[in-house]
């Protein structure tokens, strides 16, 4: 199920972003085999079996140093559309299955590369995570509040917008290129490029001269009182994000603030005392109360919610934008599809659980598999 089944993806296992990568892929029905090294990847975020960005594929163990390791991984490339790895530049050549040697093998091959700074330029080798990528691309600096320090918003812009999804769209864009060419290509997805590109309309801002330079002081990073999220009677927040007319009209009629003498807020001036008027209003009742009150209107509002709360929302649960996966709660596959909807993921294996099932269905004979666990280059 899903619109791209039939595609034969393999998967060198790496940090979070490249698995993200792969997950997208396979939710959306792409057959993803997962490459693991014997010693498993650390610091990608605990128990793979119980991580989403490990689900909805089957995994071997192959030891790369090994060069009947190689072989078999160039035999499962020979048969795949497209390859994801994301290790530093020049690490996939030492060890035998560079992009060159790949093409060769496999012209129509799709090889997706996904590091945090690309492959070349002055800091190209430097180690580095979302934080560094999102700052050198002037996505961070914008981030936090008025008088604070930049706040890293965990590790969502780099790491996965700006560098699994971003690989994810370069795969597609080159598979549909290959349907016209008939040719494979390397693609180079870099997380300081993908954060760059996002700020795409913070740049249109800045030209046009709506954006100040100080953090905390425009419309869309907490410095309007009509963009904002504020605490609640019980201790929780709620969010506002009523910028039109119409729909600050609205809020304001339903909060009761419709003083006459309340600030313009079009003079950024009267902004301090309008989020003091906000934060004394919203501090009357339970976020609870305010959902009552204001939730599916036109003040463009929703309460700010945990994960667990979000998973349990009305909203939520009738559209299944979260679903069960052994006995767990995870994002369900996204976008949607009115044809080729995808399934519910497959929970994540054991490392090494499939690797024989694998090699079998990709073409290796039991003599081939045989020859491999003796030779030790599998696990």
């Amino acid at each position: 199920m899903g619109p791209l089944s039939g595609l034969k993806v393999v998967e060198m296992v790496g940090l979070a972003p490249g698995p993200f990568c792969a997950m997208l892929l396979a939710d959306l029905g792409a057959e993803v085999i997962r490459v693991d090294r014997p010693r498993p990847v650390t610091g990608s975020g605990g128990d793979r079996q119980i991580q989403p960005l490990a689900r909805g594929r089957r995994g071997l163990v192959v030891d790369l140093k090994n060069p009947r390791g190689v072989e078999a991984v160039l035999k499962l490339v020979d048969g795949a559309d497209a390859l994801i790895e994301g290790f530093r530049p020049g690490v996939m050549e030492r060890l035998g299955v560079g992009p060159d040697v790949c093409l060769e093998r496999n012209p129509k091959l799709i090889y997706g590369r996904l590091t945090g700074w690309g492959q070349e330029g002055p800091i190209a080798q430097a180690a580095g995570h979302d934080i560094n990528y999102i700052a050198l691309a002037g996505a961070l600096e914008s981030i936090g509040s008025k008088g604070g320090p930049p706040v890293p918003p965990h590790n969502l812009l780099g790491d996965f917008a700006g560098g699994g999804m971003l690989l994810a769209f370069g795969i597609l864009a080159a598979l549909f290129e290959r349907a016209q060419s008939g040719k494979g290509q390397v693609i180079d997805a870099a997380m300081v490029d993908g954060a760059a590109i996002l700020t795409a309309f913070t740049w249109g801002q800045w030209h046009s001269g709506v954006l100040t330079p100080e953090r905390g002081t425009n419309v869309l990073d907490s410095g309007a009182p009509h963009y904002n999220a504020y605490e609640t009677a019980d201790g929780k927040y709620i969010s506002i994000g009523s910028i039109e007319e119409d729909f600050y009209a609205e809020m304001l009629e339903r909060t009761g603030l419709q003083d006459p003498d309340l600030p313009d807020r079009e003079d950024r001036a009267n902004w301090p005392v309008l989020k003091e008027r906000f934060a004394a209003v919203f501090k009357t009742k339970t976020r609870d109360e305010w959902c009552q009150i204001m939730e599916g209107s036109d003040a463009c509002f929703a309460p700010v919610l945990t994960l667990e709360e979000a998973a349990q929302h009305p909203h939520n649960k009738v559209r299944n934008t979260f679903v069960e996966v052994d006995g767990r709660t995870q994002p369900a596959p996204a976008p949607r599809f009115s044809r080729t909807p995808a399934d519910v993921p497959s929970p994540a294996g054991r490392l090494g659980q499939n690797t024989e099932e694998v090699l079998a269905g990709w073409g290796f004979s039991a003599q081939e598999i045989a020859a491999l666990r003796e030779a030790k280059a599998i696990l």
